[in-house]
């Protein structure tokens, strides 16, 4: 039998975050050997966006470098780890049967939400992963319940997990184009520490309206869809779960990087 995993949100920054030499980085390399060693890992990314939750259902997935203009290096990375049909399957399942509307996809390859945390965390590549879209336009009630839905999965050995970012203004980052380890700037700590501290008390009311209750929650996202992974990790953690921070920094005093466990 599997041991029981977990559920994880981490924040996986820019793509420059798989080469780089910062705190988040040196985190994601060393971090896994914390954790028991999953089974399978189902995963969130801010990137793969679809109007209900669907899952990727490819054998051997490929790459996506949905980026633009980065060193030759970052295009040059491949994570070959396996897909696992079945347990896509059975994560559609779970969703259907809870009266959601689900499916599953083929040909959608790992984008940098995924590879770029895997990468680091699981270098060896030999985990099967399977990707689950985020709803952009369902807001962050709607995944807490999905990550609630599959909850059961964690049973089984596999880490739930969703990869976004604690805090996620490009517009902001483009017009300041500070060094990576600039000062964080004081409304984004402001944001980052209540969603913390309402995270670490299992406050899934104020997570799921952080819209209309956190500091400067539009500044630090004017849109949803890096903030979501985080409402579907606590959902699968269960009915009022408390995270643990179990990182936290800042890249160019814009991009919290915090990761919260959830057991």
């Amino acid at each position: 039998m599997s041991q029981k995993m977990p559920s994880l949100f981490v924040s996986h920054g820019s793509p420059m975050t798989a080469l780089m030499d910062t705190p988040a980085h040196r985190w994601f390399k060393s971090f896994a050997k914390e954790l028991p060693r999953p089974r399978a890992i189902l995963i969130a990314s801010a990137h793969f966006e679809e109007d209900v939750p669907v899952f990727t259902s490819d054998e051997k997935p490929e790459m996506i470098y949905d980026f633009g203009g980065f060193p030759k290096p970052l295009y040059e990375i491949v994570y070959p780890a396996p897909g696992e049909p079945e347990l896509a399957l059975r994560a559609a399942h779970l969703v259907n049967d809870a009266g959601w509307r689900t499916g599953l996809v083929q040909n959608r390859g790992f984008d940098h939400g995924t590879w770029v945390p895997l990468k680091l965390m699981y270098p060896e590549a030999d985990i099967p992963v399977v990707q689950i879209s985020v709803q952009h336009a369902e807001g962050s009630p709607h995944h807490i319940e999905l990550g609630r839905m599959l909850a059961p999965l964690r049973e089984d050995g596999v880490l739930v997990m969703g990869s976004g970012s604690l805090t996620h203004n490009l517009w902001e980052l483009s017009r300041r184009r500070g060094e990576v380890d600039a000062k964080a700037l004081d409304w984004v700590v402001d944001f980052t520490e209540w969603v913390a501290e309402k995270v670490e008390a299992g406050d899934t009311d104020a997570i799921a309206n952080y819209r209309m209750e956190a500091p400067h929650a539009k500044e630090n996202h004017p849109r949803d869809e890096h903030f979501l992974p985080l409402p579907f990790a606590m959902g699968a953690g269960g009915a009022n779960a408390k995270g643990k921070r179990v990182h936290a920094s800042y890249d160019y005093g814009l991009l919290a990087m915090d990761a919260f466990l959830f057991e």
